[in-house]
């Protein structure tokens, strides 16, 4: 038998990747979900360290994480086209 719980993970994309366009609000990093039947757009929580700026210009690979944060699902940075370390910055 398929849950609620199961249905919302789906939706929300649970333990998948994702590049987005990350913009702050409220002192939170967050993006639009992409998948229209994803009720929660994404609060970005983890991960931050990678990014060389906040919010960042560029796409960053985010994954989705099995908990919610402000009303939003959270996820986390997976890699970023630019780190703080990068010469180039």
């Amino acid at each position: 038998m398929t849950s609620i719980r199961d249905l919302l993970g789906e939706a929300v994309g649970v333990g998948r990747r994702y590049r987005l366009r990350l913009e702050e609000r409220d002192g939170v990093l967050v993006a639009a979900h992409p998948n229209d039947s994803s009720p929660m757009d994404i609060a970005v929580v983890e991960g931050l360290d990678r990014l060389a700026e906040r919010p960042p210009t560029e796409l960053v690979t985010v994954e989705v994480v099995g908990r919610v944060v402000d009303g939003r699902i959270a996820g986390r940075v997976v890699e970023s086209d630019r780190r703080a370390d990068d010469s180039s910055c």
